[in-house]
Parts: structure tokens; sequence; C-alpha cells
């Protein structure tokens, strides 16, 4: 276990930060991500080949440029562009050129085709692909205190113990009131008499949020390394429709929940607003949506493959299986896929679903509006 804390207050951004990133950070570990939770990619190689297939369909919408980008952001290991690139048809994989932006060292092992930086390269053409990324930029979290004022949470970094600091303002409390509401229009100013505020609309005491604005401009600029192709950002995500009253910001460690201590001992996490991350012409589909418009279906082999081709039976059982997880409900498949085009129609939206729009969730005016199960057919 690795010990960063000083004891120091700080606001969770900066705390978080140095727990992560810092020399002694939790990202900074061998293991890796892969060694303390399990995402999409660890998940099954069915996930990157399904990736390797959105690649081509940009390929086709640039049409087919002399150097093909795949950026892999937040690429842990370089797990994902590998089995990209190792998916790809031949004279696509030809063109190809794979990227891995991630801030830990890079692997010994890895592929020396695959450039390993610690920023996206800029003016590139392709697809770039952010798989939980977003999720692991630092954020400040606001809190409501007893008067309807929400304050920005300090966080005491060897142990996690919370205190109120400041009222939040500035940009920080413009992205609030945009994008995530912690109180009405009617709450006074700090030091304001609180019977000045109808109790009807009196905010809560307790009421948490996770201010978004970072990871709404490193977004921006992810996208904005784009010439041409699609950039795309998965995470479990929230939208303004069902914000979560109390936040999401919670650790993992060795593969469990944990609580968020910002000492370089746990990964420190909390859910996207992914909507207000989404820049014009942006659009949000569920991870279930997009892999199944991408080939990737849990449906089970049929029982007659059984005898006529046992191994091959069993061998589509596995990958059944394997999609199975990638698409659950409740799951990996609830993760929502930001699709933001560059250049380009969008080939996910304009190409795949065009004809199969996701029943199961779909980015309308900034809200995820999600349709019963049984009527998704």
């Amino acid at each position: 276990m690795r010990r960063v804390g000083t004891g120091e207050w700080r606001g969770w951004r900066e705390a978080t930060e140095e727990a992560l990133y810092g020399p002694s950070g939790f990202y900074r570990g061998p293991e890796g991500p892969a060694g303390h939770f399990r995402t999409s990619v660890h998940a099954s190689p069915l996930f990157a080949a399904a990736v390797a297939r959105l690649l081509c369909r940009v390929d086709e919408a640039l049409g087919r440029p002399a150097e093909l980008a795949f950026v892999d952001m937040a690429a842990g290991r370089g797990e994902l562009v590998t089995g990209v690139l190792a998916a790809l048809p031949a004279e696509v994989a030809s063109r190809a050129r794979g990227y891995a932006v991630e801030r830990a060292d890079r692997p010994a092992v890895l592929d020396h085709r695959i450039e390993w930086l610690s920023r996206p390269p800029k003016g590139i053409t392709g697809l770039l692909f952010a798989n939980e990324w977003l999720d692991n930029v630092p954020v400040e979290v606001a809190e409501v205190d007893a008067t309807g004022v929400p304050r920005v949470v300090l966080v005491r970094d060897d142990d996690g113990a919370e205190r109120l600091g400041e009222p939040v303002g500035g940009a920080e409390a413009e992205w609030l009131r945009r994008w995530w509401p912690l109180a009405s229009e009617e709450v006074p100013f700090p030091g304001a008499p609180s019977e000045e505020m109808p109790s009807d609309d009196m905010p809560f005491e307790g009421a948490r949020a996770e201010i978004g604005l970072p990871r709404d401009t490193a977004w921006a600029g992810a996208v904005a390394s784009l010439d041409r192709g699609l950039a795309v950002a998965v995470d479990y995500a929230h939208f303004a429709a069902a914000r979560p009253p109390f936040g999401t910001l919670t650790g993992f460690r060795e593969g469990r929940e944990t609580a968020p201590v910002p000492d370089g001992s746990c990964d420190i996490t909390a859910h996207v607003a992914l909507d207000a991350c989404a820049l014009p012409g942006g659009r949000v589909v569920t991870q279930r949506a997009a892999l199944r418009a991408l080939g990737v279906s849990g449906a089970r082999p049929a029982l007659s493959l059984a005898a006529t081709d046992p191994t091959a039976y069993v061998r589509a059982l596995a990958g059944a299986g394997e999609a199975a997880e990638l698409t659950a409900t409740g799951g990996l498949g609830d993760f929502g896929w930001l699709l933001q085009p560059v250049g380009i129609p969008n080939p996910m939206i304009d190409g795949l679903l065009a004809d199969d729009p996701p029943a199961d969730g779909l980015l309308a005016d900034g809200l995820l509006v999600d349709v019963p199960d049984h009527e998704e057919q």
C-alpha cells in the first residue's frame, strides 16, 4: 500500500490528482488498473474487436486515408490499443497507427509500433476512444450546508475525513446551476437571513454533487486533437433528469469498492455527467445499443451446433457469455457511449444505427431517455 497523505485539508480535485497521478500515486503502481477493477477491455476480447469494427467504419467515412490513427485514452497497460490493432483486417492494419495516452510509464512488453504519450497527439485523422477515462479526471465535490449554500468539500488526505470549505463560486457555480442544481435561484448569498428563502425551495442539507467542469474541459481538448474522425467516451454516467442526490464519489481497491481515501492506496472515481461533456453534434447511446450495432450479441448458439461441432458450440457459448456481460442491464451494458464526430457523419448513428436506432437509450436535447424493456422490440 502506498501512502502519500500529509494530513493536509484540500479540495477533492487537488487531493485526487496527487493520489492517483502523483509520484507515489495509485496509477503509478506496477499492477495497473486491471489489478484492481474489471473494465469492458478486461472482460472480453469481444470489446476490442467491436472497437476495431468501429475504427473500420470511421476509416470508410474518412475515405480510407493513407494513415488511420487509433488513440487509446487512459490506456492503462495498452490492452485496448493492442487488441484493436490485432483485430483489424490486414489492409486497414497496414495504414493504422496506434497511440496509447497514459500518465504511467510505458510497459516494457508493449508493441514497439504503439506510440506512448502523456497527451493525445494533435491533428490526427481517425478514432479517439476513451474507455473509463473521464471518471478518473479529478473534480471538486460540493455539498449543501445547513443554510442551503453549496460549499466546496475539503478532504484530509491521510484518512479521508471531510469538512466544508468556502461557498462554490465562479465558473464552478455556473456549472452547478446549469448541469447539477443543488440550490434554487432563491438561495440567498452567504450571511443573508435564512427566512428570506421560501421553505419549499430550500435545498436539503447534505445534498452533494461532483462539479464536472474539468471533465468537460478535458473532453473538449481531446476532441480538439482530431482533425477529422470520431471521438468516443465510454463511462458510467448520469444525466440531468436523474442526478444522484448524494453524488457518486467512491474508491476501488483489489476488485472491491472501498471508502475514497486520497492517500494513493485506492482508485478514486465518480460517475460522469456525459450530457455536460457533449459538444454540438454529440450523442449518447448505451453500451448495450452500441455493441449490438457493432455485432456483439449475447444470443446463445443453436443447440444443433452441439451435435455437429461440439468444440465450436462450447466456443460460441463462451463468447455469448462474454457478450452478455458486456451488454448486461444493470452492469456494463448501461454505460454511456458519447459519440462525437469531427468533420464526418457519425458512423454509429448515421450508419450502423440509422436503420436500427438504439431502443434502450439515446441523448435527446441533453437528456437520456430510457425505454422500458418490454418496448425495446
